[in-house]
């Protein structure tokens, strides 16, 4: 028996340069969509026109989703379903990380954001602010109708929903309060000598049981929030951005294997796709900001309101998943990935959803965008509190 300690693993860095320094691509999409947005004001809203269309509304944005299946894809393939099998035997990390996942982030989230978007910063946001996003799916009613806490107005000859912009706000972080993360969460596993089989388990389960409270959790919390509940589009959002990349991941990994072998698969495939996922988040980002620039330049303290309660969010609920992994006397490889899936979140899926569901330009979208914006900074510090503190914990054994 092997005992695991700090000094038994190698030094485990990012070495791929899109991961080292995501945050700085972040900042230069950023200012990138921005400049774009003055040079060439119409190709956003040409971009995000390019839809499908169901009885008249635009559904699904075709540029996000082919961004959104090339983030997602690169994730999905790496999954071993297999070990999900087997994810019996990792008990009380796993059983705690869906805890902390499905029964205690979204709500903290809402309750977060409710409290500063909704209460402290909303002086500062503007109480008469208001939003424009597109109409629930399938919902066809009067200008003039009242609809939750939104309008239902004519614009540039389109029906939208006229909401308070703080709501709109709101609406981007539920959507990313219910999303644990199943992307980078297996590159701050990695970087905190966690267990990456465990990571890797606890990343299969979550995709799939996304694919069934994304939508419930996502309507409920956004009814409350008196936001429009487009079921519909939730639902299809979860088919095209999680189902899709993940059915494709797992037959194309099955045929590769058994084609090239698991040999090739690791060493050759996943080193080509390993960029693909950031260079279309990239992508979208600049989308997104193109658009969106106005509204930044105009008021740049947006970013601050939206990514305080965001923070508090990633902090409150990763110290929560640590200690309680710590109560349970759980094995620091096995309880720093524990802690860190529920503190991340899937951006990816967010982004993609607040799109398809409010638009491009809406604050809801641009509040996801802001999650991106901290994520990798304020993991980056999760993952060296866990290295200072593993000593506190015990440290599991391998054969």
């Amino acid at each position: 028996m092997e005992t695991i300690c700090s000094d038994a693993k190698p030094d485990r860095k990012m070495t791929n340069i899109f991961e080292r320094y995501l945050t700085l691509w972040v900042g230069l999409c950023i200012v990138g969509g921005i400049i774009l947005g003055k040079l060439a004001p119409g190709l956003a809203q040409q971009l995000d026109a390019m839809a499908i269309y169901v009885n008249g509304a635009p559904v699904v944005s075709i540029p996000i989703a082919i961004c959104l299946f090339f983030m997602m894809y690169p994730i999905m393939v790496k999954i071993d379903f297999g070990s999900v099998i087997k994810a019996g035997k990792s008990g009380k990390p796993l059983f705690l990380t869906l805890f902390i996942n499905w029964c205690v982030k979204p709500f903290t989230m809402y309750g977060i954001s409710m409290l500063f978007l909704g209460m402290l910063f909303l002086g500062f946001i503007g109480p008469e602010a208001t939003d424009l996003v597109k109409m629930p799916f399938g919902l066809d009613l009067p200008v003039g109708t009242a609809h939750g806490a939104g309008t239902v107005v004519l614009h540039q000859g389109v029906k939208m929903l006229e909401i308070p912009l703080w709501r709109s706000y709101l609406a981007g972080t539920i959507l990313l309060g219910i999303a644990p993360c199943t992307a980078m969460v297996l590159v701050w596993g990695y970087l905190a000598r966690g267990n990456d089989g465990l990571t890797l388990v606890m990343v299969a389960i979550n995709s799939l049981i996304m694919l069934v409270l994304y939508g419930l959790l996502g309507g409920f919390l956004l009814g409350v929030g008196r936001l429009p509940v487009p079921w519909q589009a939730l639902l299809l959002s979860i088919s095209i951005y999680v189902a899709l990349p993940l059915v494709a991941g797992y037959f194309s990994r099955k045929w590769i294997l058994s084609v090239k072998g698991e040999t090739w698969f690791n060493e050759k495939f996943l080193n080509v796709l390993t960029p693909v996922t950031i260079l279309a988040l990239l992508t979208t980002l600049v989308l997104l900001f193109s658009f969106k620039g106005e509204v930044i330049l105009a008021n740049p303290l947006t970013i601050l309101w939206i990514a305080v309660p965001l923070f508090i969010q990633t902090v409150l609920i990763f110290v929560l998943g640590y200690w309680l992994a710590h109560f349970l006397k759980l094995s620091y490889e096995d309880a720093a990935p524990a802690a860190m899936i529920g503190a991340s979140n899937h951006f990816e899926v967010a982004i993609a959803t607040a799109t398809m569901l409010f638009g491009l330009s809406s604050g809801a979208a641009l509040a996801t965008v802001v999650g991106v914006l901290i994520e990798v900074p304020v993991m980056l510090m999760l993952v060296r509190i866990c290295l200072k503190t593993q000593d506190r914990f015990p440290h599991s054994s391998l054969e």
